[in-house]
């Protein structure tokens, strides 16, 4: 039987729960899993937009600080405006994080890491200055509709599949969502065929860090609280749930669904290290073995996940710049229709 790129994940979202049967039967009990759910729907929601942005062939990692910084925001101001109003303002504040991220990586060729992790800096630090290092509750309104269950699934459930189907339509079916698929495959060919490539690598950031923003202000409403450090355990795992969902690093394809079968599965494996009376320092070797293994046999069944690596054949010598345009056009074209 072959497995696509994207199908590994199933296989270890399976496997940890029949493990979970066998040694943990008690982290699948109704109300472990009622509580352990809305956690994996955050981790969805923030790992969405990583993907978006590892689809560019960039990475964020400014999810931590943007997650406890739209928390805190939305927080201080729900004090004095109404929810709907400091909602919109995190919503801002992140497509403004986002903004930032993108236009230093674009317009000074700065690398995604250093522009990321030094806004990430910015921000962790901004975070606990805003609040003196100390924690704002969160309102009843959105602590409650936070915690609520529709048809008993969770709310941050449904809201985290909500946005994964509608994000996957939209590449899928819509000409932007195919022209931001080429533009991560192939930046050099979209820019020859007329596609505003700024404009999609930028718009990747924007999108993880409203993702982030999202995913913060829902995790301090679900908890109670927000803290400038609410993020932090973000940095490794949403990076992890793209890449072992099967995004490859090199751009282009990727799997919205398949990173949420991810942010599961993640979620779950935590879940059976806490159980096991594992520290937090092994629950953080787990997850690193997970994501090392997930890659090596991405490696071993699809070759190298970088194009252009040494071992990789050349390619042959580029057409002139009016047959790059033409076949990049017709490329766009089919994508399109």
């Amino acid at each position: 039987m072959r497995v696509g790129e994207f199908g590994w994940i199933w296989f270890g979202l399976i496997a940890v729960f029949a493990v979970s049967v066998v040694v943990a039967p008690g982290t699948l009990r109704p109300d472990t899993l009622a509580s352990l759910l809305p956690f994996a729907g955050v981790l969805t929601v923030a790992s969405v937009g990583q993907t978006a942005v590892i689809q560019q062939r960039g990475l964020d990692l400014s999810i931590p600080g943007t997650m406890a910084m739209c928390a805190l925001a939305m927080a201080k101001m729900e004090i004095d405006h109404s929810l709907l109003i400091a909602a919109g303002a995190a919503v801002v504040l992140a497509a403004c994080i986002g903004a930032l991220n993108g236009l230093i990586v674009t317009k000074f060729s700065v690398t995604p890491i250093i522009t990321t992790l030094a806004v990430n800096a910015l921000l962790v630090g901004g975070a606990f200055t805003y609040v003196n290092g100390s924690a704002v509750s969160i309102s009843a309104t959105m602590t409650e509709f936070t915690r609520a269950k529709p048809a008993g699934v969770p709310a941050i459930v449904i809201i985290a599949i909500a946005l994964v189907v509608l994000l996957a339509l939209a590449l899928s079916k819509s000409v932007a969502g195919r022209r931001f698929i080429l533009v991560g495959a192939s930046p050099s060919a979209a820019r020859a065929a007329g596609i505003q490539v700024t404009r999609y690598q930028v718009g990747a950031y924007v999108v993880s860090s409203i993702c982030a923003g999202f995913a913060g202000v829902l995790l301090a409403g679900y908890t109670g609280t927000a803290t400038s450090d609410l993020g932090n355990p973000f940095l490794l795992l949403t990076i992890a749930a793209v890449v072992i969902g099967g995004t490859p690093l090199s751009g282009g394809r990727g799997s919205l669904i398949a990173t949420a079968a991810a942010a599961l599965f993640l979620t779950q494996l935590d879940q059976l290290s806490s159980s096991l009376g594992a520290p937090s320092s092994v629950q953080y070797f787990v997850q690193a073995g997970a994501l090392v293994l997930a890659t090596t046999l991405r490696y071993l069944a699809f070759g190298s996940m970088f194009r252009g690596c040494p071992n990789r054949r050349l390619p042959p010598p580029a057409p002139t710049a009016g047959a790059a345009g033409i076949e990049s056009h017709n490329q766009v074209e089919g994508l399109s229709s």
